[in-house]
């Protein structure tokens, strides 16, 4: 039973319209399902679904994407990620400047380690989710910049802690020393897979010491400003929407802490290698004047340069893992992303931007 007292589904495939209709109660009162169809399944770590409704009384979504937790995964989301962060952020009724998948139900089921989230279908609204093989242009990504500077100055110090609506969100921290030995063994073999795409200098790295760049990296997140992180904002959780505004979406990864890993994170693999290079320093000017705070926390020019460059690290040894893991991503996906990460790791020369640790 998830809080709220209705039940989750064991299935996707088993939600009847009865379930739909209960789920639909809160943003479309009055409507009743009679058939619920399934158009779409897309199950990766999480179990999703694309689904079309009938209706025998009221008016509702023609269709509706439900995520669930699918049980073979669950171990390992709640390690790398965070089961609940998704969920227990929409059941919080916490407001979010950027544009994001309405959500009609979310449900937890704790002890169950379970959850299920029935949202709005993005395709009825024009949008247009992206991924690595479609980059975004130069403009679409300064609106990505716009988009997280609104959400950052919205959470952003006091404006954060002052709501106790979500005084649950951790803070983003390294992962235990128990995963160095794991990590090490696997950025040798996504090595092997990129090949020429990750620039020889790159290469050149003994993994130990990447991953040691990496935790160096997420510890100074607890420094500087602190705000609400996306937490996982690279290309493949975005969507372009009519007139180039851009959405987030998949916030399972939420956390607080430094601006800079969502800027980072987000721009390096947002548009090719050519364009960020040609107009990184602008977009970030673009993120920094965006930014509604005190001036007198506001980052200076060269704070949010330094801080930008140390984050490549970030995407680099993650999708370097990724890389290598086929319940994650496509790997034609994985290797663009690689291939950025690392291309702007070796431009920007990281280790000389991340604090010794």
């Amino acid at each position: 039973m998830g809080e709220g007292g209705q039940s989750i589904p064991v299935n996707l495939d088993l939600i009847t319209a009865q379930w739909m209709t209960d789920a639909l109660a809160a943003s479309h009162p009055g409507a009743v399902v009679s058939e619920v169809k399934v158009v779409l399944r897309d199950d990766g770590t999480n179990r999703r679904a694309r689904l079309g409704l009938t209706y025998s009384a009221g008016s509702g979504p023609d269709t509706v994407f439900v995520k669930a937790v699918d049980p073979a995964h669950a171990e390992l989301t709640a390690a790398t990620s965070g089961l609940f962060h998704e969920p227990r952020l929409f059941l919080s009724g916490m407001a979010l400047p950027v544009d994001h998948p309405a959500v009609h139900l979310s449900l937890i089921d704790e002890p169950g380690q379970n959850f299920i989230m029935v949202m709005e279908d993005l395709s009825a609204r024009g949008a247009d989710p992206r991924d690595s093989t479609r980059p975004l242009t130069p403009a679409q990504a300064a609106a990505g910049m716009r988009a997280l500077a609104r959400l950052h100055s919205t959470f952003w110090n006091t404006r954060l802690t002052e709501r106790a609506a979500l005084s649950w969100v951790e803070l983003y921290t390294p992962w235990p020393e128990e995963m160095d030995e794991l990590m090490a063994g696997v950025i040798p073999l996504a090595f092997d897979m990129a090949g020429d795409a990750v620039p020889g200098p790159v290469r050149a790295y003994r993994p130990m010491d990447l991953i040691l760049l990496w935790k160096s990296y997420v510890r100074t997140l607890a420094t500087g400003p602190q705000t609400l992180l996306h937490g996982d904002a690279h290309i493949g959780n975005t969507y372009v929407l009519p007139g180039d505004d851009i959405g987030f979406l998949d916030w399972q990864m939420l956390r607080r802490g430094h601006w800079s890993l969502d800027v980072g994170y987000f721009l390096q693999g947002a548009v090719t290698t050519e364009d960020r290079r040609a107009h990184e320093a602008e977009l970030i000017e673009v993120y920094r004047t965006s930014l509604d705070v005190p001036e007198e926390e506001r980052p200076t020019a060269e704070q949010a340069w330094t801080s930008y460059r140390a984050s490549t690290v970030y995407g680099l040894v993650l999708w370097l893992a990724t890389l290598t893991g086929s319940a994650w991503q496509r790997e034609d996906i994985s290797l663009a992303l690689t291939q950025r990460y690392a291309d702007a790791f070796n431009d920007l020369d990281a280790p000389t931007a991340i604090p010794a640790p």
